[in-house]
C-alpha cells in the first residue's frame, strides 16, 4: 500500500447500536443504516482513511459475524479509501486469527493494540507482532499503544525492536506523553509513520512530525477535524491554532467519560444514531449530555435526540 494514503486523518468509527428491548443485556443490534450513513459523512467530509473495530468501535463487544458485517460495510461504503480493521487482542492466537480474517476481508491494513491484562515483556511484545504478521503476510500493521486502556506503555525503546518487522509501518501513539511522542519522532526510521492517538494532542504531534491523527472527534465533526489537519500538516500555524482552539472544547467533552459513551451521546444529540453502548460501558451522564446540547448548535448540529 502506498503510506501516502495513510497520511492525514484517519477516524477511528463508532459502531451504532439500536437501543435495547428489555432482557437485552447492553445495547441492542449493530444499527447498520446508521452505521453506513456515519460513513458517507466521514468520506464527504474529508477523511484520508478509516479505522473500523477499533476502541472507538467498541471491538471488544462485537460478535464475529458483526465484525464481518462492518468491515463489509467499511469497504463498501469508504468510495477507495483505505480501511484499516481493528485486529487486537491479548492472546496472541486471537489476534492472528483477527489478522488473517482482516486480510481474507480486503482490509488494507490493521491496527493491533498491544496486548493488555497479560503485561508483557519486551521480548513477548516483539514476538506478538512478529506472530501477528506471520499470520497475515505482507498486510500492514499500526501498533496501537493506549496504555490508559491496557496498562502497559509502549516505550520507545521497545517499538524500536517492533519496527524491525516489515509489516509495522507505523503507531498510533495514544500514551497522552509528547515528550515520548518527541522521542519516537526523534528517531523514526524512514517510510514509517506516526499517528496522534489524541485528538487534542493532534496539533502539537503533528509539528513534532506526526503524519497524522486518528481520531474520535473526525466521527462527529469531520470537516473540521480535516480541515484541523490539513491546516498543522501544511504549517499554517495561526489557521490551526484557531481550529484547535474552537474545537477543544468538544474534544473535551468527548472525553468527559470512557470513550466511546460521549461520543454516542454526541452522536445522538445531532440526530445520527441512539446513544446506546454496550456493556460494560454505561450510556453517558446527563450531564455530558447536557454539554454537546450545549456546544453542538455552534457547528449546526443539534438536530434532534434518537
Amino acid at each position: 500500500m502506498d503510506l501516502n494514503k495513510l497520511k492525514g486523518l484517519g477516524i477511528a468509527l463508532a459502531t451504532p447500536f439500536k437501543n435495547p428491548r428489555a432482557g437485552d443485556f447492553g445495547a441492542g443490534e449493530v444499527d447498520m443504516v446508521a452505521f453506513r450513513e456515519l460513513i458517507r459523512r466521514m468520506v464527504v467530509g474529508g477523511a484520508d482513511f478509516l479505522v473500523v473495530l477499533g476502541s472507538t468501535g467498541e471491538a471488544a463487544t462485537v460478535t464475529p459475524a458483526e465484525r464481518d458485517a462492518l468491515v463489509a460495510a467499511t469497504r463498501d461504503e469508504a468510495k477507495g479509501l483505505p480501511v484499516i480493521v481493528g485486529a487486537g487482542s491479548n492472546s496472541t492466537a486471537i489476534a492472528c486469527e483477527l489478522a488473517a480474517r482482516s486480510k481474507a476481508s480486503g482490509a488494507d491494513g490493521i491496527l493491533v493494540v498491544t496486548p493488555y491484562y497479560n503485561k508483557p515483556q519486551a521480548a513477548g511484545l516483539e514476538a506478538h507482532y512478529r506472530a501477528v504478521a506471520a499470520a497475515a503476510p505482507g498486510l500492514p500493521i499500526i501498533v496501537y499503544n493506549v496504555p490508559g486502556r491496557t496498562g502497559l506503555n509502549l516505550l520507545p525503546k521497545e517499538l524500536a525492536r517492533l519496527w524491525a518487522i516489515p509489516e509495522v509501518i507505523a503507531v498510533k501513539e495514544s500514551s497522552g506523553n509528547l515528550a515520548q511522542i518527541g522521542e519516537i519522532l526523534r528517531s523514526i526510521p524512514k517510510g514509517k509513520l506516526l499517528f496522534s492517538g489524541d485528538d487534542a494532542l493532534a496539533l502539537p504531534a503533528i509539528a513534532l512530525g506526526a503524519s497524522g491523527l486518528i481520531s474520535v472527534l473526525g466521527n462527529i465533526l469531520p470537516a473540521e477535524t480535516k480541515a484541523l489537519v490539513d491546516a498543522g500538516l501544511a504549517g499554517r500555524r495561526d489557521e490551526a491554532s484557531s481550529l484547535h482552539a474552537r474545537l477543544l472544547p468538544v474534544i473535551d467533552a468527548l472525553f468527559l467519560e470512557s470513550n466511546p459513551a460521549p461520543l454516542k451521546t454526541a452522536l445522538s444529540v445531532a440526530g445520527y444514531c441512539s446513544s446506546a453502548v454496550r456493556l460494560p460501558l454505561a450510556n453517558a451522564s446527563e450531564a455530558t449530555r447536557a454539554r454537546f446540547v450545549e456546544l453542538l448548535p455552534a457547528f449546526g448540529l443539534a438536530k434532534g435526540n434518537r
